[in-house]
């Protein structure tokens, strides 16, 4: 018969430990999520989209050039 192996994942905490540093109290600075990063820029891509939409829209009706 065959003996079966089990392999164990490793985690390589030089490289975690760095990421978890710098989300922690010991970085400086403003203390913001990664998630609330992302929001806040979808959110700023989706209000300068509405803002050349509205752009468009205005200078449609106003007569203007193309």
């Amino acid at each position: 018969g065959g003996a079966a192996t089990s392999v164990s994942a490793s985690v390589n905490s030089g490289s975690g430990s760095n990421m978890v540093r710098f989300y922690t109290d010991d970085a400086l600075g403003l203390k913001i999520s990664p998630t609330v990063v992302l929001v806040m820029s979808l959110c700023f891509i989706a209000f300068v989209a509405a803002l050349d939409v509205f752009g468009k829209i205005y200078r449609a009706k106003a007569g203007g050039g193309p």
